[in-house]
């Protein structure tokens, strides 16, 4: 790579820190498609490898060799899988590795292993991306001292009063020691500055320098009150990759060292180039993971570079602004040092504005927009996970091609939906909603997201689950799934085989079989979303420059706290009744057009703007504000208004901010309105009438497990309804207000599509069965002569009881028969407890009723049916009610009925006692409920 042409491009996007602007700042080399040219029924029937859930596919130790490589892209491919992630990835622990030894990262024989695998993956159709380096964040034993990552730290000591202190300069850096997860050992500490303060403390003056003498030592001569004594200690080198694998292992790199940036990828790229020529023929994107940086906050030139653009020294501040860092970069919760004024607090608080704001800026300008430069370079895009402490949750990922969020396992997502605590019920995190907005910004379909994210549940997650998940991702806006994730493993390994995370994805899974039934599920809502237009037309400011100024940023997506506490339930409510949401930030209103009662930026338009708990800002945002108000747009302050400025140098125009916010009227336009505690639904529902804000879907019984998601073309309206309660159904009136009045819903199970009739005042009833969902298509003409069969009435004909003969298959291969009278949990069945495998349930019963339409209906099951009546087989269920057409397949008479179960493997791991992988993952986690517990009943339908 040419180092000029690198230099060049880098900067194109060193601009100044205020007023850079993000309008067609973004790369055009790939460009999305037109609606006006997409068939997008045609791409829903059968969509594209893209469109399809791609995998992170962990290279575990690369340990390689290329008839494994070839049999997973084979195992891929087969089930639905349209790309992957080369991930290499240290290799996991208590885990038998065959012998097999590693290739080091960018030595020949990966870089021959490579080779084979991207060429290999493209005959195949399918789609590569890579991480950049190993693990994360990536770095390596290759960095030199000043190329590894920086932190300057805090410690305090308070002082007595009338009392010599003799303190070695040894013992302090000994002290400020952060609790780092991913320690590196070989860091290197530097006393950076020594401040003496009184303990109540109102201005800089106070503080004194303390420097040590030539034998190491500071020293303080006795003080007539007490004092506390603060030192700064810059850690270089103290934190190692996540899991690197050899050659990419070693400290992390300084993100904040724009050299030390352009060295790394030249060395990458170089070594690519070297094998592969034109890299950009073999992948579509190269990838950043998490900015886990464990509190990074520093380089050399910082204090300059700071004097510059803020206009005053930043070093006098430093030690009071600063806090001490706890695990994962997180403040330490303890109180220490002087106690502050509140004059004095206000103007600390302000300089970690600034300082935070330069942190921002800088690795804005030194990482994140070389990094897609360096792509865009090598003919490929830039995907990242652009967010953290370094980043703006929103903005930052307005300069990758393709931003990426998150989506977990756990947190009980479909069993609760709590209004108290933001994450349970939630698989979807904090910043998804952040990304996705910003990537809307930047005119960008295509929001990708680390979805089903394991680190626990690895055997017991069911696809029901993961359907939740997923759909939940949607409706939070992601348009693509990158799988967390698919490990490499040679099927010689003994079981389970190598495990580095994630939800076992992998042909020893019991339920592996199905699995293409989610992956053709997700692929055809993907193909509508990534060619349509994200409806919103609500915009919600989050009070980030508060955060910023009093608490610092936050480590998302797991942030210490939600700030205020109501922020994150907010865009969920707006959703569950009708309207849509994004976020927005100070920056794009500032660099927005006011049209009449809309906020205008690029193709995104707002007619209302609501502010959470928002009292700091820029006078620039302000006055765009209250353009909109004089234009008749709709504002909203929940719980107060805007009274202050957020930097230092503006802290004279505190009182223009307060008076632009006081000459709004309240009225039906603008107001203030009470703080969200709980019932978020009947909160924003009257907000609603109180604004005449209309919503573009009337629904007429909201819940909070019930929303929606709404895109659109020149053609047609998408709505997508998701109930993800895994144990109730949701029904409720919708009323579309569209002028298209002819509706079809379009199954991405299936890729078929039905008329549906809606009533003259445009309503339609919907009905969602536990953890279903459904696409609603409006149009201007229907496309199909098919309607929907909807279900009607259920009316219950007949209980079938048994006795039911059981024939009980093991992962292990051990063959079993019972007979039962009556159904159980095999939970509850003491020697079948840790059961993992197929059982096939048999048993024969009368009908005698007339001819009608009738349904099976298995009861409550706990994993995944088929069913086989008189020797038809009726299909499959994976998620929600195990509910069946019987049709003809019912006789009069007598009839056999055999239901298959396939359950999870957690409860068959959980036994294997000497399995030091089983054990790893299960022995913590308690036995689930497993096989068909009923009751088995036939309904007829009216």
């Amino acid at each position: 790579m040419d180092r000029k042409d690198f230099l060049q491009l880098s900067a194109l996007s060193s601009l100044g820190i205020s007023f850079f602007s993000y309008t067609n700042s973004y790369s055009k080399i790939f460009p999305s498609e037109s609606d006006i040219s997409v068939d997008h029924f045609k791409k829903f029937q059968d969509p594209e490898n893209k469109f399809r859930p791609f995998v992170r596919w962990w290279w575990n130790g690369d340990k390689l060799r290329k008839e494994e490589l070839l049999r997973e892209l084979d195992v891929l491919q087969a089930a639905g899988i349209g790309g992957v992630e080369i991930n290499p990835i240290k290799f996991p622990e208590r885990t038998n590795d065959l012998g097999i030894s590693s290739l080091e990262w960018l030595g020949d024989e990966w870089l021959e292993m490579l080779e084979f695998t991207v060429n290999e993956a493209k005959k195949r159709g399918l789609i590569c991306d890579m991480i950049v380096g190993s693990g994360w964040p990536f770095g390596g034993e290759f960095l030199k001292k000043e190329e590894q990552i920086q932190l300057m730290a805090l410690g305090t000591r308070s002082l007595q009063a009338n009392t010599d202190y003799s303190i070695p300069v040894t013992d302090i850096l000994d002290e400020v020691s952060p609790k780092i997860y991913s320690p590196h050992s070989n860091s290197f500490k530097e006393l950076h500055m020594v401040k003496l303060a009184p303990q109540n403390l109102n201005t800089t003056n106070f503080a004194i320098d303390i420097q040590p003498d030539a034998e190491g030592m500071i020293r303080i001569q006795a003080q007539k009150t007490p004092k506390e004594l603060y030192y700064l200690v810059k850690i270089t080198g103290y934190m190692a990759v996540i899991n690197g694998a050899p050659g990419a292992n070693g400290p992390v790199l300084n993100h904040f060292n724009e050299s030390a940036i352009q060295n790394y990828f030249e060395r990458m790229s170089k070594r690519l180039t070297e094998k592969l020529g034109n890299f950009g023929n073999y992948f579509r994107a190269f990838f950043t993971d998490s900015i886990e940086l464990e509190g990074a906050n520093w380089n050399e030139d910082f204090p300059e570079v700071f004097k510059e653009r803020f206009g005053y020294d930043l070093e006098k501040y430093l030690p009071f602004l600063l806090f001490k860092i706890g695990h994962m970069g997180n403040p330490v919760q303890e109180d220490y040092g002087a106690k502050f004024s509140d004059e004095f607090q206000e103007k600390i608080n302000r300089v970690r504005y600034d300082f935070e704001t330069l942190k921002n800026d800088l690795f804005r300008e030194r990482f994140i927009e070389p990094f897609t430069n360096w792509c865009h370079l090598h003919g490929v895009q830039s995907r990242m996970q652009a967010y953290g402490r370094e980043c703006h949750p929103l903005e930052s990922s307005m300069h990758i091609d393709i931003p990426e969020n998150e989506t977990w396992m756990g947190n009980s997502a479909g069993a609760v939906f709590s209004d108290e605590n933001y994450r349970e019920g939630r698989a979807y995190t904090m910043i998804n909603k952040f990304v996705s907005s910003g990537a809307r910004f930047a005119g960008k379909k295509l929001v990708s997201c680390e979805e089903i994210t394991n680190t626990n549940r690895v055997f017991t997650t069911t696809l029901e689950e993961i359907k939740i998940a997923g759909d939940q991702s949607i409706l939070s806006g992601v348009t693509h799934s990158i799988l967390h994730g698919f490990n490499y493993s040679p099927p010689e390994a003994p079981f389970p085989g190598w495990i580095r995370y994630g939800t076992f994805l992998n042909e020893r899974n019991t339920w592996w079989p199905y699995f293409r039934k989610w992956a053709d599920y997700k692929a055809r809502l993907y193909a509508i979303f990534q060619n349509t237009e994200l409806h919103s037309d609500i915009a919600i400011l989050h009070p980030i420059a508060d955060l910023w100024k009093i608490h610092g940023p936050m480590r998302d997506p797991f942030p210490e706290m939600a700030y205020p506490s109501y922020q994150h339930q907010v865009w969920e409510a707006i959703q569950q009744c009708g309207n849509s949401a994004d976020y927005i930030s100070e920056k794009i209103i500032q660099q927005s057009q006011i049209q009449p009662k809309q906020i205008v930026y690029n193709e995104r338009k707002y007619r209302v703007l609501m502010l959470l708990d928002v009292v700091s800002m820029l006078p620039e945002t302000a006055r765009k504000i209250a353009e909109f108000q004089r234009q008749g747009g709709k504002i909203i302050f929940v719980g107060q208004k805007p009274t202050q400025t957020a930097m230092l140098q503006q802290a004279e125009e505190n009182r223009k901010i307060a008076e632009i916010f006081e000459a709004f009227p309240d009225d039906s336009k603008t107001g203030i309105v009470d703080r969200p505690q709980k019932d978020f639904i009947s909160w924003y529902q009257n907000i609603q009438k109180r604004f005449g804000i209309d919503p573009g879907i009337q629904i007429s019984k909201p819940n909070k497990f019930l929303s929606h998601i709404r895109y659109g073309s020149d053609a047609a309206d998408y709505y997508f309804f998701v109930n993800y309660n895994q144990s109730e159904s949701q029904e409720t009136d919708l009323i579309f207000h569209s002028s298209r009045k002819v509706a079809e819903v379009w199954d991405p199970e299936t890729g078929e599509k039905f008329r549906i009739k809606l009533a003259a005042n445009g309503s339609y009833l919907l009905k969602l069965g536990p953890a279903e969902s459904k696409l609603i298509v409006l149009r201007d003409q229907w496309t199909t002569e098919e309607f929907v069969s909807e279900m009607g009435i259920l009316t219950e004909m007949e209980k079938i009881n048994g006795p039911w003969k059981i024939k009980l298959h093991k992962v292990d291969g051990n063959l079993q028969n019972r007979e039962w009278p009556l159904l159980k949990d095999l939970k509850e069945t003491d020697d079948l407890q840790n059961f993992s495998g197929t059982l096939l349930y048999q048993t024969n019963f009368d009908f005698g009723a007339d001819a009608g339409q009738y349904f099976l209906d298995l009861g409550k099951v706990y994993g995944i049916s088929e069913v086989i009546l008189n020797g038809n087989k009726l299909g499959s269920v994976w998620y929600g009610k195990h509910q069946y057409r019987l049709g003809k397949a019912l006789r009069i008479g007598s009839n056999q009925l055999q239901v298959q179960i396939t359950t999870t493997l957690g409860n068959y791991m959980k036994s294997l006692k000497d399995n030091p992988v089983a054990q790893g993952w299960t022995s913590y986690q308690k036995l689930q409920s497993s096989g068909m517990i009923g009751p088995v009943r036939i309904y007829t339908v009216s």
